[in-house]
């Protein structure tokens, strides 16, 4: 992790940047990014705070226009496969299938591992304890749907037949869960801080601590494979700007949360600094991203969502080549 005295050199005082500091300057042995524009998603969850922070960053990399592109129907794996946007963080699993389904994503970088609380009635105690239980997810395919199947791929169940997925909004499906109407809900923060806070339900998984999900990464970098083949020097500048937003958030988690707060990413300056000190954003250099990928890809190839072999995912789907660089530039 870059140190305090690293940290405070780059510290700014003023303005989008007030938690990066004095913009830090662009490699000079690099040439320069061969575009000056650059278009990563935008999501209302906390998790991915390096990807904000960045912005201040990439503009020292040499970008002049940063664009985040919101409500993109699906998220970022599918804003990525269209090419609305060029590089982003967005969580593995589905990255995975738009890989097997023939999409151009190229999964770049592992950022955290974390994020996801499973939640479930009294009698819902452990995974295999789901099977027919009422799961609400906001829809098939989605990144709650894709997870929640992993984890019954992970104990044996099948999830086209053992587990009963129900669709609402992720707000209405809290409220039914509060209320008893489903068995089992998965949150994001704030949603799963504020049913611990209130004590309702129980909590099945934690991907933050509990094995093996605390093990592999939740947020990967990708990329769209037309923009890193021919932008490979703009792709690497992006990705060493969201990692360093990675170790901002490792490093002074109160001062990002602040920065959340004031950019309107968060609501509850409590829940985010929670988060973002429970989270393992230093974890990048340590974790094999292409460990992540071979696990969920067993996990949704057991779980009948994909075709691929993780070695054809990996083949395919993923160039570490700039994250290995990156590892040996921004050493711990």
């Amino acid at each position: 992790m870059i140190t305090r005295r690293e940290f405070l050199k780059t510290a700014a005082l003023a303005g989008p940047a007030s938690v990066l500091g004095t913009h830090p300057r662009p490699v000079s042995a690099e040439p320069p990014p061969e575009t000056t524009t650059i278009r990563l998603t935008q999501s209302p969850i906390i998790c991915v705070a390096p990807q904000y922070l960045a912005e201040a960053l990439l503009r020292a990399e040499g970008f002049a226009e940063v664009r985040y592109v919101k409500n993109v129907p699906g998220g970022a794996s599918r804003a990525l496969a269209s090419g609305e946007a060029d590089v982003s963080m967005a969580f593995a699993p589905p990255l995975i299938i738009h890989v097997d389904g023939g999409a151009p994503i190229v999964l770049l970088a592992g950022v955290h591992a974390g994020c996801w609380e499973l939640f479930g009635t009294n009698d819902v105690r452990t995974i295999r304890d789901l099977k027919k239980r009422r799961i609400a997810v906001p829809e098939l395919g989605s990144a709650h749907h894709v997870f929640l199947a992993s984890m019954g791929a992970y104990v044996g169940l099948d999830p086209r037949t053992d587990l009963n997925f129900i669709t609402h909004p992720p707000a209405e499906a809290m409220r039914l869960f509060v209320e008893g109407k489903i068995d089992a809900y998965l949150s994001f923060p704030p949603d799963s801080q504020e049913l611990r806070v209130r004590k309702i339900g129980y909590v099945v998984v934690n991907s933050a601590v509990d094995r093996p999900w605390s093990q592999y990464f939740c947020c990967i970098v990708a990329g769209n494979r037309e923009f890193v083949r021919k932008n490979p020097v703009a792709t690497k500048r992006a990705v060493r700007a969201i990692l360093k937003g990675a170790d901002v958030c490792a490093l002074e988690p109160d001062r990002v949360a602040r920065f959340m707060m004031d950019r309107g990413y968060a609501t509850r300056f409590d829940y985010a600094v929670q988060l973002i000190k429970e989270l393992p954003y230093a974890k990048w250099r340590e974790y094999d991203p292409e460990d992540t990928v071979r696990f969920y890809a067993l996990r949704l190839h057991e779980a009948g969502m994909i075709k691929s072999s993780p070695q054809k995912i990996i083949a395919q789907g993923t160039d570490w080549r700039f994250l290995n660089e990156l590892k040996k530039e921004l050493k711990g």
